[in-house]
């Protein structure tokens, strides 16, 4: 399977040059990159098997400068492909060779934070954990987190709606969302939400969240900051089988538990995590749970203690619980380090299916039975408490046809989850990677009303023209 894109506009490319010479009025000289060497840092994010060199990339440092080139992007019919800090899984901010990229990592600040109102306002290319970072003085922190949390921008987490894994607990981006300014396609800003709990009308900011860039470019948020809670305890738990893992997850999720996390590893994840963090992963083990609970010292006993009850049924062959804050750390840096981990020893996709907790044991099954029919390993390491399955695909991309047969298990595990009654995506996005898999969720009709609705705000398709909808059938406005 490869990934088509459309063809470039030779009208466009053709003005080139022209094009560069408007935008260079626009944004300071820095802010501007035309070269085809500084351009081929932003061809491609990161879905590195898939590159395309943009026309040029913009990066402005304030909402003005957004809005002036949007207004001039669209005036001119130029396609525009926002860009964060470009860590999309799923080709969220690849480039076309007939689209300008706007980048917002320069516009990184915090704005203002109200602590008795528990919100924050930042300018959208402020890094995930730089929220968390500007406000822990005061015990505050922004709950979402996903594993590139110290790379990815508040930007890329709203187009994606972005978790992590302690979205279990405190939702996902949408449900800590509050406001945000919007560039629409022609230039125009909007103020969408904002410092109160819900806005009058219908919910835009909840069709902004989630939009993958193709309604407008977030250049401020409001966020939700939540006040940290007394102390926080991960614990390890082994299991001899995949299935008695998952089957634990459902037991402690059906029992009306719900703890901060519950992170699922298989022995390929626990070995390559293991080797690069040093956190007491059980080696010896098919498959484990990391299960955080947080409170005071007697919640944390009394919560644990009652998962471990739940827990004996499925024959646990270890426990492990934190006795201090650098083991908590380091069981963390096993978890968010899991991708870069995988990184250092193969080449690798990352699938992002969600499921129904009770269907894991199936699922994880049939994963292990489609890794093995194409002759390749998988690496599963996910947030099993709300069944965001994350199984890293390893493969050789030097030899030949390795990616494609990746690519084609891939597929067929996100069949798998539609076909268990979950989604294509739980945090990664569409993008392109799962772009002509949209037909197995959905029939025509439901893709020409989204569709219908994505032309209102873009009728020419100029903002990230190539992602989430299949490229035969769109309509306009």
């Amino acid at each position: 399977m490869t990934i088509a894109f459309p063809l470039p506009d030779p009208a466009i490319l053709a003005r080139r040059d022209a094009i560069v010479e408007g935008l260079r009025g626009l944004v300071a000289p820095e802010a501007l990159v035309t070269s085809e060497d500084e351009r081929r840092a932003f061809e491609t994010d990161g879905l590195t098997a898939y590159r395309k060199m943009p026309l040029a990339v913009v990066l402005p440092s304030t909402t003005e400068e957004v809005a002036a080139v949007m207004r001039y992007c669209h005036e001119n019919g130029v396609k525009v492909v926002p860009r964060g800090a470009g860590t999309s899984l799923a080709g969220g901010a690849i480039a076309q060779e007939d689209a300008v990229i706007l980048g917002i990592a320069k516009m990184n600040r915090v704005l203002d934070v109200d602590f008795g109102n528990r919100i924050a306002r930042v300018q959208a290319g402020i890094t995930n954990l730089a929220i968390s970072a500007a406000v822990a003085h005061e015990g505050f922190f922004y709950a979402p987190d996903p594993s590139s949390q110290l790379a990815c921008t508040i930007a890329g987490n709203i187009a994606m709606n972005s978790g992590g894994a302690h979205c279990l607990k405190y939702g996902v981006t949408t449900n800590n969302l509050m406001g945000v300014t919007l560039v629409l396609v022609d230039g125009t800003v909007v103020e969408i939400g904002g410092d109160h709990l819900d806005s009058a009308g219908y919910d835009l900011l909840g069709l902004v969240c989630g939009s993958e860039g193709q309604l407008g470019i977030v250049t401020e948020a409001t966020v939700r900051i939540l006040r940290a809670a007394e102390g926080a305890r991960p614990a390890l738990m082994g299991f001899g089988t995949v299935e008695a893992a998952g089957a634990c997850t459902a037991a402690i999720i059906g029992a009306g538990i719900i703890p901060v996390a519950i992170e699922y590893m298989d022995r390929e994840a626990i070995t390559i995590c293991e080797a690069f963090a040093h956190a007491g992963y059980p080696l010896d083990a098919e498959a484990m749970l990391i299960i955080e609970v947080e409170g005071c010292q007697e919640e944390c006993d009394a919560m644990l203690a009652r998962i471990v009850e739940i827990a004996k049924p499925f024959n646990p062959t270890s426990l492990k619980v934190s006795q201090s804050e650098a083991e908590s750390a380091a069981i963390w840096k096993g978890r968010k380090s899991a991708f870069g981990a995988t990184g250092r020893i193969s080449d690798y996709i990352c699938m992002d299916g969600t499921i129904p907790t009770g269907q894991l044991p199936r699922v994880l099954e049939r994963i292990g039975e489609i890794t093995q029919s194409y002759g390749l390993r998988c690496a599963n390491v996910f947030h099993a408490g709300d069944g965001n399955l994350h199984p890293l695909i390893l493969f050789d991309i030097n030899t030949p046809g390795e990616m494609e047969k990746a690519e084609a298990a891939g597929e067929e595990m996100l069949k798998l989850c539609v076909e268990v009654g979950g989604c294509l995506t739980g945090e990664h996005g569409v993008g392109i990677e799962k772009r002509d898999l949209m037909t197995v969720q959905y029939n025509p009709e439901d893709l020409h009303q989204q569709m219908r609705v994505r032309a209102v705000f873009d009728p020419a398709w100029l903002m990230n023209p190539a992602k989430v909808f299949p490229l035969e059938g769109r309509i306009a406005a």
